[in-house]
């Protein structure tokens, strides 16, 4: 269908729209035309992920400045679901385009999307999709690809009569590489090899294929998620990781993961390019200020120092054998640091001695602070030589051991601990800035290839850039814990900088492009983002969700059958009643509920002992009488074993019920939609661990910067993960679930309200303070309500819109929006045409009397006879 949404024809590509997804369309429009941004929070399983795409594709057309639309996503499994809508929406424009003006469709500019992840993900060589570690695949990658791995020694002349070793230089002498002639010397890139000879050489002939065809490795305009990149990969031999990354500068749609955007270190490589004339849509991003705050966190424990001292002695081990064979490659290292040149302009591409140029892969990562506090000076002289920094770095990790040996816990200001620091290593400030990125150079001029052998070191040189860059002020903190106090008795020392301002790593984003959309289905309050993020959107919305039948049964359960109250509260987690009743609950629900349920408890721990006392209940058995029991473990294996036997149970129709954890992997990334979910448990309110010293730090932060008040925000992350739970059984208006919120404590209006506005508009006040058996009734008569046939034309006009009702809601919002512009414009001519009050001020020596005398003459005598005595009073204070 087509709809015009203020002027725009957008391509929708469904028979009907929902009423909703017509007004996130308006106002996402309103959000691109204010260049500005917004907070939408649109119901769960409304379709969120198309209206967005069909809107901004459609924008595009009209406002072809808007270059690209920069898609980010948690996982990748959601990514493929974006780029799946992506392929309905431009097959659906296409076939418009056909219909309307086949001239028009042939000449219209043809869309190019790319998902882009990690290597491992993408890699066509069979050791590194095979890694078992990001980090290994990285670094397996980097040793076949570096500029001086791609270099064979038999390549390489030397003309002054001696033979170097690869990428080596001697003093007087011209290296060349054998068989090239002058002008593709100049080229200054290393020659690509065929396949055959790059398997022979140890190189990935994938990344050799790509790279012999240059800039000429593009993309014919498409949608290229994995399995298609991979697909191109194959057909040509190109590197699916780099031709993605290439295709970055000229998609009109990108689709990433969020640290490709708040990760300084990984946004440096892969997102420094984009332009300005950008929309970025946060999608999910009801835990973006978490993701914000550990992007620029660093926690270091015991073991890293000890692997960083080994790695400093195979540097130095390093540095002393190139002085005595090639010592020419770290006099130019050192004449590029003299010369002026700063950090920032060493790393990128640059002619070698032998004229080979340093390609992308050399780069191992980018800066860890954001790119407006990274400096742009000349590079400390007390750092310049290779063997001055790494006895700087030792004084840096011999002074981190001292703090690392304390035996209490210690927590302290930046600026304080920066203040000792320098004191102890004897050097000002400027010199731990350039750490991170003196480092990588250093690796670099060392033709380092496995870089994650080193990850130690670099996390100590990313911990001192971090002070040296945000030491002075007060939105870090140092916080030191000789063991967990979970577990006391094991030793287990970790000294961490924690960011506690969310905004430090998003306001680049906010600042660099025009349109930055945070959108979810529990964005609830939309205001505590605001505060968190600091920034000021343009719109802030949430939207109702459009029903013909109320698909959703939202519950709070507060009491069980014995009348006793239920809580995950610290105090009552030990009470066999408490306990039992939650057990009880499960139980009579798995009677009522066919197909699947979910429960969620507030954290593993808590788990465990539930289902410890369960068990010595028989509740456990119990439930195998009704369904298979699942349970989700912190494994990722085990648990995706668990997932998928639960899945075949619900398929076979015995049933089943899974036991999950809030802020676990199926809380975040899960659908159970249809029959995999008809009810939803949370067990408790999920609070977060408030010993934790990091959050205390945070909080404290907050309250002094942000006016957040720390009950508050401590509720509103509890509810918002509540609410994430409770969304995962509804992934459309076809389908049903209960949800069910089982502790008297969501009974208070401030926990309660927090939830987001498209449940509690379905919670009537009935279904709240509920015990168990009458939860269990109204479950039975919900669940008797949805077991009848949806008949869908009921739903044209109020649950769905044809385009002609969508035309008919337009003209409504027009006459509407004349109609308060109208009442505004009357409101300020009032306002102007009315006369100006006189304004009289009362002096020192007035009496209050004579005042009141001039402005309200009538008042009696007695009642002068009090303000007089009054204002003697006052006087007399």
């Amino acid at each position: 269908m087509r709809i015009d949404v203020d002027g725009i024809t957008v391509y929708f590509p469904y028979e009907f729209v929902y009423p909703e997804q017509y007004a996130y369309m308006v106002d996402l429009k309103r959000t691109l035309d204010a260049r500005g941004h917004s907070i939408l929070e649109m119901p769960t399983g409304t379709g969120k992920t198309v209206t967005i795409l069909s809107l901004i594709l459609s924008y595009q057309l009209y406002r072809p400045e808007l270059v690209k639309l920069v898609y980010c996503t948690r996982t990748v499994g959601e990514m493929d679901k974006v780029l799946h809508e992506l392929r309905r929406v431009l097959a659906h424009r296409d076939k418009c385009f056909a219909e309307d003006a086949p001239a028009r469709a042939a000449a219209s500019r043809k869309t190019l999307a790319v998902g882009l992840t990690t290597r491992r993900n993408l890699c066509l060589h069979p050791a590194v999709s095979s890694a078992s570690s990001r980090e290994e695949a990285d670094a397996l990658c980097r040793s076949m690809t570096a500029s001086w791995a791609r270099v064979d020694p038999e390549d390489i002349e030397d003309v002054g009569g001696r033979a170097p070793r690869r990428g080596a230089t001697t003093n007087g002498s011209v290296v060349r590489m054998a068989g090239v002639d002058e002008e593709e010397e100049e080229g200054g890139a290393p020659r690509a090899v065929t396949g055959a000879a790059a398997a022979e050489k140890g190189l990935c002939e994938f990344f050799e294929g790509y790279d012999r065809e240059g800039t000429d490795a593009i993309l014919p305009a498409g949608v290229y998620g994995i399995d298609e990149l991979i697909s191109v990969g194959k057909d040509r031999g190109w590197c699916p990781y780099y031709t993605a990354r290439h295709a970055l500068s000229f998609a009109n749609v990108i689709v990433y993961n969020y640290q490709y955007l708040l990760d300084p270190k990984v946004a440096g490589l892969i997102s420094r390019d984009l332009a300005r004339e950008c929309v970025v849509v946060f999608d999910e991003a009801h835990n973006i200020d978490n993701v914000c705050i550990d992007a620029l966190s660093v926690a270091i424990r015991g073991d890293t120092l000890t692997r960083s001292l080994r790695n400093l002695a195979t540097l130095n081990a390093r540095v002393g054998s190139i002085k005595t064979t090639n010592a020419d490659r770290l006099a130019d290292e050192y004449a590029r640091l003299v010369q002026g040149m700063s950090i920032q302009g060493i790393l990128p591409a640059y002619q070698d001695d032998i004229g080979r140029r340093r390609n992308v892969t050399d780069v191992i990562q980018a800066s860890p602070v954001i790119p407006a506090d990274a400096i742009e000076e000349t590079v400390p002289g007390n750092i310049r030589q290779a063997e001055h920094f790494l006895r700087f770095l030792r004084r840096v990790i011999d002074f981190l051991s001292k703090r690392m040996k304390l035996p209490h816990v210690q927590q302290e200001s930046a600026p304080k601990f920066v203040h000792a620091l320098l004191v102890d290593v004897q050097s000002d400030a400027k010199p731990l800035r350039f750490c991170s990125e003196r480092l990588k150079v250093l690796l670099t001029t060392l033709e380092v290839a496995d870089a994650a052998a080193f990850a130690p070191l670099q996390l100590v040189a990313d911990m001192a850039t971090l002070l040296g860059t945000y030491g002075k002020g007060q939105s870090f903190a140092l916080i030191f814990e000789p063991f967990d106090e979970r577990l006391p008795s094991i030793p287990d020392p970790v000294l961490q900088l924690c960011c506690l301002d969310a905004s430090l790593a998003i306001k680049p984003v906010f600042d660099r492009f025009q349109s930055v959309v945070l959108t979810s289905g529990t964005i609830s309050p939309r205001d505590m983002y605001a505060k968190v993020l600091s920034f000021t959107p343009v719109v802030s919305r949430s939207y109702s969700m459009s029903l013909q039948r109320n698909c959703i049964c939202p519950l709070i359960v507060s009491r069980g059958p014995d009348q006793v109250a239920i809580s995950s509260k610290f105090d009552c987690r030990g009470d066999k009643a408490v306990v039992r009743n939650y057990g009880m609950l499960l139980v009579q629900l798995a009677e009522a509920v066919p197909d699947g349920i979910v429960a969620f408890f507030t954290s593993y721990t808590y788990m465990e002992s539930i289902l410890a006392m369960w068990d010595d209940m028989a509740i456990i058995k119990l439930l195998l009488e009704r369904k298979l029991v699942f349970i989700e473990t912190p494994d990722t294996i085990e648990s995706s074993l668990a997932l998928d036997n639960y899945r075949r149970s619900c398929d076979a129709g015995r049933g089943a019920i899974f036991l999950c954890v809030a802020r676990g992997k199926v809380a975040e990334g899960i659908d159970f939609d249809r029959h995999y979910g008809r009810a939803v448990v949370m067990l408790g309110v999920p609070f977060q661990y408030t010993e934790s010293r990091v959050l205390r730090a945070r909080l404290e932060y907050m309250r002094d910067n942000c006016g957040i008040r720390e009950g508050d925000f401590l509720s509103f992350d509890a509810l918002r993960q509540a609410s994430q739970c409770l969304g995962r059984v509804v992934r459309s208006k076809a389908d049903y679930g209960i949800m069910v919120l089982a502790d008297k404590r969501y009974v208070r209006a401030d926990k309660r309200n927090k939830l987001p506005q498209w449940i509690l508009e379905l919670m009537p006040e009935a279904n709240v303070d509920l015990d168990t058996d009458a939860a269990v009734s109204v479950s039975k008569a919900f669940l008797r309500a949805m077991a009848q046939p949806l008949d869908q034309s009921a739903q044209l006009g109020t649950a769905l819109l044809s385009e002609a009702d969508v035309r008919r809601l337009a003209e409504k919002d027009k006459v509407r929006t004349a109609e308060l512009a109208e009442q505004r414009q009357s409101a300020k001519s009032v306002a102007d045409a009315a006369p100006v009050p006189v304004q009289m001020q009362m002096d020192d020596d007035d009496d209050l009397a004579d005042y009141l005398d001039t402005v309200a003459p009538d008042y009696d005598d007695e009642e002068m006879q009090v303000l007089e005595e009054t204002e003697a009073l006052l006087r007399a204070s």
